[in-house]
């Protein structure tokens, strides 16, 4: 079971988030001013989108898909760690833009998530929480089909610890959230029935959602994947070096 998509950095950035990074903040006030000021955010965000895929780093929703934005996330946070403020290493592309999509959703009735969720602006347990920059993050979650995010089989307990704090951490499990996962899980298993009753290719079914068009990705890759299994495995084994 796959869950919470690894994302793979590539380069430093835009040049001007790298000059910015020679000389880091040492404060939480200095990293917010600095930060605030930053006048490249767009070019930062787009190198962000391209390596994910255009999908959020934490939900895998596609927030252009459901009249959302995104914000540039500091996994951990600037206010504990200021230094890296301007560290790529230490930036994802995460849903949610603080200046319109919050009041979008509180204006819907729906729970903030992702990395605008009030236990992630509080302040993080490093040691415990599962970054979408680990090679290995996937391993620690497993989506249901009733659109949940649980903790992944044969974790030890330490790990299902690691797994449920992130889960809390980010309101994975907001009713928003399951509300789509839920959707796209019945989705998905109305497609796979029709292909078998028809006798069309679920290798190509799985495709259609597992490998990128241009430079985006169907929403919930993870979802896709432990859906279809190992058929999944077979194509992205098929595509692994193209992407």
């Amino acid at each position: 079971m796959e869950g919470m998509r690894s994302v793979h950095k590539r380069g430093g950035g835009p040049y001007q988030l790298t000059r910015s990074h020679c000389s880091p903040p040492v404060t939480s006030d200095t990293s917010t001013s600095r930060w605030s000021s930053f006048g490249y955010k767009p070019q930062v965000l787009g190198c962000l989108l391209e390596e994910q895929y255009g999908l959020c780093c934490y939900s895998e929703i596609r927030p252009d898909r459901v009249g959302l934005s995104f914000h540039i996330e500091h996994v951990e946070n600037k206010s504990q760690h200021p230094q890296r403020t301007f560290d790529y290493n230490n930036l994802a592309a995460c849903a949610l833009d603080s200046q319109s999509d919050l009041e979008v959703l509180k204006i819907q009735g729906a729970e903030v998530f992702g990395g605008h969720a009030s236990g992630k602006s509080k302040g993080v347990d490093m040691a415990r929480f599962v970054s979408c920059h680990m090679p290995d993050c996937s391993r620690f979650f497993a989506y249901l089909s009733d659109g949940r995010v649980v903790p992944a089989d044969g974790l030890s307990l330490d790990e299902v610890d690691r797994a449920e704090y992130t889960i809390d951490l980010l309101n994975l499990n907001s009713p928003y959230l399951q509300d789509l996962r839920q959707a796209w899980w019945d989705e998905l298993e109305g497609l796979f029935e029709d292909h078998v009753d028809q006798d069309m290719s679920l290798h190509c079914l799985a495709g259609i959602d597992l490998i990128p068009v241009g430079a985006s990705l169907s929403q919930f890759f993870s979802i896709t994947r432990n859906f279809f299994g190992g058929i999944a495995e077979e194509v992205l084994d098929q595509e692994a070096g193209r992407w």
